[in-house]
């Protein structure tokens, strides 16, 4: 697949790692509820190696999902690693038996879970780790990041971690957050029709770092409308595809991670990136946000 298929290129900040701006999250992989294995461990792995050959060299991760299988698979999958592969993880979560999603913020938890990640995906350091708040369950909450950011700082000046990253996270933590380290990227929800983070991308942008966002389809509650439906038949495209392809539009520092366990449904989403907006049909697809309920977390 041509470069300009996945979006273009984007350098993250204080680093030499590019990556096409259409990535992979491998959230899908694990089983119902992102609980457990899959149903289809051989489908998981073809995923994978489907959209490392297309091109994708930004795969999205947690050793929460599953836990530990995601990892598992993308080890099976990809090892040894191709040398420009950026692989991105998350903390600050642990999974009950039940399946619950439980914070983990101690400095052990979060030791704990940067082990984990190395071990189950094989690596001697993480390229990058976004730390994930848990003051918010629907959405980002106020909250001072200090204590768990300072441990992941710690865990980088070891070696352990490149890069850090934040998610789920709001405006004044951001900046609380470059205070302690350098931050490289943000992951937040936010599509065509959930855009609280408007003004935090722009910001982002001006000093180059990526704004990832998850959720890029509308997460648990897909995107529906009948405004992106018409713009996508007026481009003989999907809905899913144009709701990509609008993201790719919005910014230049706005990385994609659209997950999905079908090799056929990886194509679709890397197709988005062959598609040009005019400006008439973007101003129709900005009126979605203004009408449409807001979006689940």
């Amino acid at each position: 697949m041509q470069e300009q298929a996945l979006g273009g290129r984007f350098t993250f900040p204080g680093t030499s790692r590019t990556v096409a701006r259409i990535g992979y999250g491998a959230m899908q992989l694990a089983g119902p509820g992102v609980f457990g294995p899959p149903k289809d461990r051989a489908a998981a792995v073809a995923v994978l190696r489907e959209a490392v050959a297309a091109g994708v060299n930004h795969i999205d991760t947690s050793d929460f999902y599953g836990p530990h299988i995601t990892n598992q698979i993308i080890h099976e999958a990809l090892s040894p690693y191709p040398e420009d592969l950026v692989l991105v993880t998350k903390v600050s979560v642990r999974r009950g038996e039940d399946g619950s999603w439980l914070p983990a913020l101690s400095p052990e938890e979060l030791t704990q879970a940067v082990h984990d990640n190395l071990r189950n995906l094989g690596l001697d350091a993480l390229e990058v780790v976004n730390l994930r708040s848990m003051f918010g369950t629907r959405g980002p909450g106020e909250g001072s990041l200090e204590g768990p950011l300072t441990t992941l700082a710690e865990l980088q000046q070891q070696g352990l971690i490149r890069h850090i990253g934040l998610s789920n996270v709001t405006p004044t933590q951001v900046a609380e957050g470059r205070r302690i380290c350098e931050i490289v990227c943000v992951q937040n929800n936010y599509n065509l029709a959930h855009r609280h983070d408007e003004a935090l991308i722009d910001d982002l942008a001006r000093d180059g770092i990526a704004y990832v966002p998850y959720f890029p389809l509308g997460g648990f509650n897909p995107l529906q409308s009948a405004t992106l439906s018409a713009v996508a038949g007026l481009l003989g495209a999907t809905p899913t595809q144009v709701a990509l392809a609008w993201l790719l539009h919005r910014s230049p520092n706005v990385l994609l991670i659209p997950g999905t366990s079908s090799v056929a449904h990886l194509q679709e989403n890397l197709e988005a990136g062959r598609l040009t907006l005019p400006p008439n049909l973007l101003a129709e697809l900005d009126t979605i946000a203004a009408v449409a309920p807001p979006v689940g977390h």
